[in-house]
């Protein structure tokens, strides 16, 4: 599958209506462009329903593409079966290095997992309600909670370092994940054999660990702001590479002296 000329990831963009709220489109599509360039933007509902009155005032400013879907049945979802055919039909063009779905039903599960089977990447968008299978038929999830998150309307908290962390109001309400649990067990699977470990494979590890991992649910930007705050249990150090002149942070566990152990280096 050919990237883009700018070597990016292609990826197609594809939004359920009914179980994805409008307010995080701004926030939708930066996210998606970090990943790669989004080449298909299609959003899938029945528009001639009211409730989808906001999503409409979106589309032609961010050029998504509406796909029409009657429900021809009370109380049953057409709007997942039409996405799930666009899917498929998209995936076996063979034109495409990942996909993006959005959505918090779990209805999409076997189609997260079927797009992985042929080798592309599925990163996956939903609302905190988002059951777990289809979060983790995902290789990346990312709680549309934090695309819609104003910093400065967040409370400030304190962090084992100096500098306060702003964490917004609604990041208790997302899950809670174990950040010292998971970010050691990623080091002790990629470090050297002085514990040191490049914490972009840190990132990586853990994100194979838990696929909606983000460091904006602990209050920070990126995983190194994370990682620096939690100084009781990882020390850090940014090593230059030679010849790129580019600093790389590298990370290892805070190890704890054992007991007896300043006795024995004290003066008898």
């Amino acid at each position: 599958m050919a990237k883009n000329s700018e070597g990016q990831q292609r990826l197609a963009l594809l939004i359920d209506a009914d179980n994805a709220p409008p307010g995080v489109v701004n926030g939708l599509l930066a996210e998606a462009a970090r990943f790669g360039s989004t080449t298909v933007k299609r959003i899938y509902g029945d528009w001639t329903s009211p409730r989808l009155g906001q999503w409409k005032r979106q589309l032609l400013k961010h050029s998504i593409q509406p796909v029409q879907q009657f429900a021809y049945t009370s109380g049953k979802n057409a709007t997942d079966s039409a996405l799930i055919i666009d899917a498929m039909d998209l995936l076996y063009t063979r034109r495409f290095d990942g996909f993006c779905l959005v959505s918090s039903d779990s209805d999409f599960t076997r189609l997260a997992q079927r797009i992985r089977e042929e080798g592309l990447t599925v990163y996956g968008f939903g609302e905190k309600k988002t059951p777990e299978p289809f979060v983790a038929a995902c290789d990346k999830f990312i709680y549309t909670e934090l695309l819609r998150m104003e910093p400065e309307s967040g409370a400030t908290v304190a962090t084992e370092t100096a500098e306060p962390v702003v964490v917004p109001e609604p990041a208790a309400k997302l899950p809670q994940l174990d950040a010292v649990t998971l970010i050691a067990r990623a080091i002790e699977e990629v470090d050297d054999e002085d514990g040191w470990a490049n914490l972009a494979p840190v990132g990586a590890y853990v994100s194979k660990l838990r696929p909606d991992f983000d460091a904006r649910l602990f209050g920070h930007s990126k995983l190194s702001s994370l990682v620096r705050s939690l100084a009781k249990h990882f020390e850090t150090k940014e090593v230059l590479t030679p010849g790129t002149g580019t600093k790389v942070l590298f990370v290892r566990r805070v190890t704890k002296a054992k007991p007896g152990a300043a006795a024995k280096s004290g003066t008898p």
